[in-house]
């Protein structure tokens, strides 16, 4: 039915803000403008702009209710939820409404995982010393000879079967890893990101300035083993500098981002057993370079920053802007002579409370043509899209979050990975569960775009 030229005016002004993000909807319903704060939120209030509509929330359940969630991962109707205790497969054809498919308990930190390209394998990263690969082993000491940890191997052909087919010893363990297509499709490559090398611990010798590489024949996963170790900084590179905590490659460029504590790197990876730095970035704002994501024409990365390990609270007037925040390089020159131009910072500017950890974390590009946008976690700071067109003005346009986990106590809790695929924004919240929401005001050409699978640390170029 069509109303008054007057309620037209006001429903387009309405529109314009909730586009522009500028309103914010709390659990009492629209607010003004946002004071670029969340300090009075209660307990688990949740807040959010007029632009971002959570759609569900599957909670902690079952064999894993207890469990710390960690990254995800994403096959065609399925999304699959690590965690520090196992994974969780979920049927999302309807966003609206997720329903769990299976669960798969195994003991091991830190649970992230990465799916092949054509839905049938997963891949685990264990982290924590095991007595054992299985998925019966408890928690052991890196300092025992005969602990394990590394990357375990499933077969999810069957989503409410999945069955265990192999592990594999890396050095340090698997805090993260990569998953690396070859030019084939018969194998994959993946790079194990790892680190806390100590003259104590047999299977994690310092100075540990590697990656390991596992070759997996995807027709034979229980093959897969150990190809290549190589030493990435050679002079030990910077700061804390230890291997990687994350990388994330551009298989179309033959390139690769590493945050790698001390340093964000740029990695050529033409050859994918023999990866080496071309060039690398030092900030003195950044305490432990985490993760990285390219824009789409790969010109372009924004480094994260995880300032107190993601267990403080940063985001506040003490910590300021520009630490425990993302930070915008372009990537200028070709080849070898490529190098890492710095542009500007971005932090939320909601103010946490002091018993919310929050800092920058996981986050993927949305693919919006024209324009450079993503979504971020930021643990108790929520989700946060980001509009970085502009390098040197990035700007928050949308977010969502709760209120902390407890007003008297620091805990641990909120937005580990939050990632665009396929039309929503699906968060992997610590304690909470599993979150679906929806960017209202989305570009066209960001709904555009379907995947049949993905792997956030694998960017491939979008054709919205």
């Amino acid at each position: 039915m069509q109303g008054s030229t007057l309620a037209r005016r006001a429903r387009r002004a309405l529109k314009a803000a909730v586009l522009a993000g500028v309103l914010v909807v709390t659990s009492f319903g629209v607010a003004g403008p946002s004071t670029a704060q969340d300090r009075d939120l209660g307990v688990d209030e949740i807040s959010h702009s007029a632009n971002i509509k959570p759609l569900a929330n599957v909670p902690r359940q079952g064999p894993l209710a207890n469990a710390t969630h960690s990254d995800l991962a994403f096959y065609g109707d399925y999304a699959i939820q690590g965690t520090y205790a196992g994974f969780t497969i979920y049927d999302i054809k309807n966003p609206k409404k997720p329903e769990i498919v299976s669960q798969t308990a195994c003991n091991g930190g830190q649970g992230d995982p990465t799916v092949s390209e054509d839905g049938k394998l997963l891949f685990v990263s264990v982290d924590t010393p095991q007595s054992d690969p299985s998925c019966a082993s408890t928690n052991s000491n890196a300092a025992n000879p005969n602990a394990w940890e590394g990357i375990r191997i499933f077969d999810i052909s069957d989503k409410r079967n999945p069955t265990y087919v192999k592990s594999v010893r890396t050095d340090c363990g698997s805090h993260t890893h990569t998953y690396v297509p070859a030019d084939g499709k018969d194998t994959a490559y993946l790079y194990i990101s790892s680190y806390g090398p100590s003259p104590a611990f047999p299977h994690c010798q310092p100075p540990h300035d590697s990656i390991s590489i596992v070759e997996v024949p995807l027709d034979d996963p229980d093959s897969a083993s150990v190809v290549a170790t190589p030493v990435l900084f050679p002079d030990g590179g910077a700061g804390a500098t230890a291997g990687c905590h994350d990388i994330t490659v551009f298989p179309e460029k033959d390139l690769a981002a590493g945050a790698c504590m001390g340093e964000g790197a740029l990695i050529d990876i033409s050859d994918p057993t023999k990866p080496y730095v071309i060039t690398s970035a030092t900030d003195a704002n950044f305490a432990f370079w985490h993760s990285a994501t390219f824009t789409n024409d790969g010109n372009r990365v924004v480094f994260t920053d995880e300032l107190g390990g993601g267990s403080a609270p940063t985001c506040n007037e003490q910590i300021g802007p520009n630490r425990g925040a993302d930070a915008i390089y372009d990537i200028k020159g070709e080849g070898d002579n490529r190098r890492l131009v710095f542009r500007s910072y971005f932090k939320i500017p909601r103010m946490q409370q002091q018993t919310e950890n929050c800092v920058a974390h996981n986050g993927s590009l949305i693919p919006a043509k024209h324009r450079d946008m993503m979504v971020q976690a930021w643990y108790q700071g929520g989700v946060s899209v980001i509009d970085f067109t502009d390098p040197d003005h990035p700007k928050e346009i949308g977010y969502f979050e709760r209120g902390p986990l407890s007003k008297e106590t620091l805990q641990l809790g909120g937005s580990w990975s939050a990632y665009w695929y396929n039309g929503r924004i699906y968060s992997s919240d610590i304690t909470k569960g599993l979150d679906v929401l929806q960017l209202t005001g989305a570009p066209n050409s960001a709904h555009r775009v379907r995947l049949d699978f993905m792997n956030a640390q694998t960017q491939y170029s979008y054709k919205p």
